[in-house]
C-alpha cells in the first residue's frame, strides 16, 4: 500500500509539475472570468453548445474508443509516402493578389482585399503538449513563421493543441497586429506575451469591425475546448468574415447542428465555406462533421464553394489518412459543389470560382 501510494504521488506530482509549463496556457481569471460568467452560453461553470452534445454517441464506449486509438492495428492511419507540397513565396506576394494557401490540417493563410489573415497556425510538427506523440505527416512541415509576412488578423477557432500551438504563436507574436478569438482564449495569449490591446475576444452573436468594409461576425460551432485538465472554460467559435468583396465562413471544428442553417439564413450565400472534415468518427459525430454532414452544412450555409479542412497532417481519428478527401469527393457527385482541395502551399485563387484542383492524394500510400 505504501509503495503504491508513493508511486501514485510521484506520478501526480510529476504531471502537475510538467503542466506548469507555459505551453499549457492560462485559465481565464479576474475581469476576464467575470465577463465569461455574464455570457448566456456559460452555464454551470462551462460553456455550452446550442444543442445537447455528449462526447460519445449512444452505443459507443470509451473502452472501444481507447482500443481503436491505441491498440487496434490501423495500417493506413499514417501515410508512408511523403505528402506533396508547393513552397510559395508569401513574403513577397503582391498585396493585390487575392489568394489562400493551406498548410495542412486547419491552418491556412489568406490575402484578400489588401489584408493578410492567418487561421489556427500549427508549425511545430506536433499537435500535443507531449513531444513526439502526435507528429505531423512527412512532407507537411514545409512552412514556418519565418515564411509569413506581417499578419493583419489572426483568427483562432478554439484552444485545442491542434489549433493553438504554443511554439508557433510565441514566434508569431511580433508579426501579429490583431487576434480574434472566443471568450477566454485571450488568457493564453496574454500569458504568452501578447499585448492585451491586440486581443479581440467575443461571444457568439457579437462582431468586430476590423477596418473599413472589413467585419467579422462571431457565430456558434458545436465542439468544446480545453488545455490541461480544463474543459470548456474558453469559447469555441466559427466566424463569418465580410470583406469588401467576399463573404467567407471560417468554420473551425464542429459537429453538424442547426447553427449552419441559422448562419445561412442570417447572412445569405457564402462565397467560400471552410469546414471541418477529418479526424471524425461515428463515436464522436456530435463534435466533428462526418463527410456527408459537411455537404449538408454547405447546403445550409448556401455556400458557393467548399474548402474541407482538418485532414492530411495529423492522425487524431482512426480512419485512413486520405479517407476524408476520398469520401467527400465521392459524396459530392450528388451535390456538385465546387470543392477546394489544394496541395499544401498551392495557390487557391479566392475570386476564381472555376479553379480546378488535382486529386493529389490519389495513388499515395
Amino acid at each position: 500500500m505504501i509503495i503504491a501510494f508513493c508511486i501514485t504521488l510521484v506520478i501526480v506530482s510529476t504531471t502537475l509539475l510538467y503542466m506548469q509549463q507555459a505551453k499549457f496556457g492560462k485559465s481565464p481569471s479576474r475581469t476576464r472570468l467575470e465577463r465569461i460568467k455574464q455570457s448566456p452560453n456559460f452555464k454551470n461553470g462551462k460553456f455550452q453548445n446550442l444543442s445537447k452534445t455528449p462526447m460519445l454517441t449512444e452505443g459507443h464506449s470509451w473502452f472501444k474508443v481507447l482500443y481503436e486509438a491505441y491498440i487496434k492495428n490501423k495500417p493506413r492511419q499514417y501515410p508512408t509516402d511523403t505528402i506533396p507540397s508547393v513552397k510559395t513565396d508569401l513574403l513577397n506576394l503582391p498585396i493585390d493578389r487575392d489568394i489562400l494557401v493551406w498548410f495542412g490540417h486547419s491552418s491556412y493563410f489568406m490575402q484578400i482585399d489588401g489584408k493578410r489573415i492567418l487561421v489556427d497556425p500549427v508549425f511545430s510538427g506536433n499537435a500535443s503538449p507531449i513531444p513526439r506523440t502526435t507528429k505531423s505527416f512527412n512532407g507537411t512541415d514545409v512552412y514556418g513563421v519565418e515564411d509569413l509576412p506581417e499578419i493583419d488578423y489572426l483568427f483562432i477557432s478554439h484552444d485545442h493543441y491542434d489549433h493553438v500551438d504554443y511554439e508557433t504563436l510565441v514566434t508569431l507574436k511580433d508579426k501579429t497586429k490583431k487576434v480574434i478569438c472566443g471568450l477566454g482564449v485571450g488568457s493564453h495569449f496574454e500569458h504568452w506575451g501578447y499585448d492585451s490591446s491586440k486581443i479581440n475576444e467575443r461571444d457568439w452573436g457579437e462582431q468586430v469591425a476590423l477596418d473599413k468594409e472589413f467585419t467579422v461576425f462571431v457565430e456558434p460551432a458545436r465542439h468544446f475546448s480545453g488545455r490541461g485538465f480544463s474543459s470548456s472554460n474558453t469559447l469555441w467559435a466559427s466566424y463569418v468574415l465580410q470583406t469588401p468583396s467576399m463573404k467567407i465562413y471560417i468554420g473551425g471544428d464542429s459537429g453538424y447542428d442547426t447553427h449552419y442553417a441559422a448562419i445561412g439564413n442570417k447572412y445569405g450565400s457564402i462565397d467560400l465555406a471552410i469546414l471541418d472534415n477529418g479526424q471524425y468518427d461515428e463515436a464522436w459525430k456530435y463534435i466533428h462533421n462526418l463527410p456527408e454532414e459537411v455537404l449538408k452544412a454547405a447546403q445550409d450555409l448556401k455556400a458557393k464553394r467548399i474548402f474541407p479542412v482538418h485532414s492530411s497532417k495529423f492522425a487524431l481519428g482512426s480512419h485512413d489518412w486520405d479517407e476524408p478527401l476520398k469520401k467527400i469527393t465521392e459524396l459530392n457527385k450528388w451535390y456538385n459543389f465546387p470543392l477546394v482541395t489544394p496541395m499544401i502551399g498551392e495557390f487557391v485563387h479566392l475570386k476564381d470560382t472555376t479553379q480546378k484542383f488535382k486529386q493529389w492524394w490519389v495513388g499515395l500510400n
